[in-house]
């Protein structure tokens, strides 16, 4: 069994779409096995999205998804990174597929409503820095 990460991002906690999202991958027939609201750190941030800490966006990047508490979901099942992102959508809502939550919820690509994890090691890493192992049922 797979395991990824998704956080429903600071726009889509403000658009009021939590339920919604949590009932995509639901009937997708993910497992949810793991759930919570958490305010991210700069700490955090700078860890887990190091790869663009040398972009002019960064900070940017921080204060935006500092704005809100997020939702943090672990979900399992066969595939699960790729059936998330096939949920999701591509990142730019306006290149997404109809019927992905990005082209759904989202309004730009800061704003696309969800982060996903994009591979094992990055769900791995994510899972780690946001849950510990008794919080994963």
């Amino acid at each position: 069994m797979e395991r990824t990460l998704v956080l429903i991002k600071p726009d889509g906690v403000q658009k009021k779409v939590i339920g919604q999202v949590v009932d995509r991958f639901e009937r997708a027939g993910l497992r949810l096995v793991g759930l919570k609201m958490i305010r991210l750190t700069e700490e955090i941030l700078k860890i887990w999205y190091a790869h663009h800490a040398d972009k002019p966006f960064f900070p940017n990047l921080v204060a935006d998804m500092m704005a809100t508490p997020v939702v943090a979901l672990v979900l399992e099942g066969e595939g699960a990174i790729q059936k998330v992102f096939d949920i999701c959508g591509v990142t730019d809502p306006a290149e997404a597929a109809e019927g992905t939550i990005r082209k759904d919820f989202g309004e730009s690509k800061p704003k696309n409503v969800v982060h996903r994890s994009d591979s094992a090691e990055a769900a791995n890493k994510e899972i780690s820095l946001l849950f510990a192992p008794e919080e994963l049922f």
